[in-house]
């Protein structure tokens, strides 16, 4: 018997291939991290069930993407795969799991963001609210798909949010300082 979160991940990889393996082992990750932060914060009260599923699934609509490098042969640009992921999600009526997926990207992306960066993403805030969601976007930043050993430092995550502006690298710092 399949178990959530691992049957929606089934369904929409359904066999075994490089993509699925590195979409298991980048979120297992993900999600080991956060788990050793929440429990670190226990004072934040985080629910760790809810990081466990969520932190599976934040990347499920990656196959929809091209990105080629990392066994994605889709035909979105691969900074759409948040939003897409959260479109799945929500046919499958996980909302709460949804809103990480379209949250995720970077360290959150205001409309500001988007529309000043010209991205092609849906015109709304996709910005992480809750503390789950932002642990598990924050969580993400350590970990890349295309060198999926090594976790990133504080130094080289905050490296790569820079490239795309001060608003991120700003979201990234103040989750320093709350979940390190």
């Amino acid at each position: 018997m399949v178990t959530f979160p691992f049957d929606i991940i089934d369904k929409y990889y359904p066999e075994q291939s490089e993509l699925k393996v590195l979409l298991l082992d980048h979120s297992h990750r993900v999600v080991e991290k956060a788990l050793a932060l929440a429990m670190k914060h226990r004072e934040l009260k985080l629910d760790l069930r809810f990081l466990t599923e969520a932190g599976m699934l934040h990347d499920i609509g990656i196959f929809l993407t091209d990105a080629p490098a990392i066994h994605c042969h889709g035909s979105k640009p691969y900074i759409c795969h948040g939003y897409l992921g959260a479109n799945l999600l929500r046919e499958d009526e996980l909302y709460r799991h949804a809103l990480v997926c379209e949250r995720h990207t970077g360290a959150g992306l205001s409309l500001d963001e988007i529309v000043k960066q010209n991205l092609p993403l849906p015109h709304r805030d996709m910005l992480p609210v809750t503390l789950e969601e932002q642990l598990i976007c924050f969580a993400d930043k350590f970990f890349s798909k295309s060198h999926a050993q090594k976790e990133k430092t504080v130094g080289e995550a905050r490296k790569s949010l820079a490239r795309y502006g001060k608003e991120g690298l700003a979201r990234f710092d103040r989750w320093c300082l709350l979940f390190l």
